[in-house]
């Protein structure tokens, strides 16, 4: 049964991800700690591999469907693999199983969840405004950032908070997103959400891996469930409407995030 447990939890976060964008390490991440009782260090490094082969099916889905803005990603990656890399040396320095990082982690982890719900809220309410399509002669347009920098700056901020907390490349990674190619439709948002986490995700799971942080086992369990499940979601997330999805899981976010600072 606790093996079922997890196949069923990586089904379940894979199709919210798939779906929204959102739910990678803001869903896994708090379910490993709380409900499966997996040492914080071990979550992250456990759930940023889980993102990151779960997100890789997603995009391969995503890109057969032509919906990936692939400028974007690379803008993104190349301010977020960097910041990956500069956090986990820091990481190996202190050691992750230390007392004092086990709390930063715990810590930054409710932060970004209440960040994450709001955002998820945000766009749930505003949910109405946002295009779900672009003419293809409109779409070099609308992938350009209001300016060059913001891209490699958001994508360096993401790349800290995933790599400390596995949080941060869903819910606040498509809202922010939004405000920088407002002319984006959300679709391809999420898409570029999705493929840009794979990069940033494999680096810092991988990173985490070389310090022990990973558990191997029970991220296969994770997978077997989440690889189904993310390619269902982005086969419908151009036909789901999002908004009672998005309403739900700011709440839940909101409830873990409350739970981690509160530890």
């Amino acid at each position: 049964m606790p093996d079922f447990a997890f196949v069923l939890a990586g089904f379940a976060v894979g199709l919210v991800v798939g779906l929204t964008g959102v739910g990678g390490g803001s869903l896994m991440t708090p379910l490993l700690i709380f409900f499966f009782g997996v040492k914080p260090h071990l979550a992250v490094g456990t759930d940023l591999l889980f993102a990151a082969f779960t997100k890789m099916g997603g995009t391969v889905s995503l890109a057969r469907q032509r919906i990936v803005p692939w400028r974007l990603v690379g803008a993104l990656s190349a301010g977020s693999i960097p910041a990956a890399l500069i956090t986990l040396y820091v990481l190996h320095v202190l050691g992750p199983g230390n007392p004092a990082v086990q709390r930063a982690m715990t810590l930054t982890l409710g932060v970004a969840l209440l960040l994450t719900a709001a955002a998820t809220l945000y766009k749930a309410v505003r949910g109405k405004q946002i295009l779900r399509s672009i003419p293809d002669d409109q779409l070099a347009q609308a992938t350009r950032p209001r300016h060059w920098s913001l891209p490699l700056l958001f994508g360096a901020v993401i790349g800290t908070l995933v790599t400390l907390t596995s949080v941060g490349a869903g819910a606040i990674g498509v809202t922010a997103l939004m405000l920088l190619y407002p002319l984006l439709p959300l679709p391809r948002i999420v898409a570029a959400d999705i493929a840009y986490a794979v990069p940033l995700t494999l680096v810092a799971g991988l990173g985490h891996a070389s310090l022990g942080s990973v558990d191997w086992p029970l991220l296969a369990k994770l997978l077997l469930g989440s690889l189904p499940g993310i390619w269902l979601g982005s086969r419908l997330v151009q036909k789901t409407p999002d908004r009672v999805i998005r309403s739900l899981l700011s709440v839940l976010l909101a409830y873990a995030g409350v739970k981690l600072i509160a530890i």
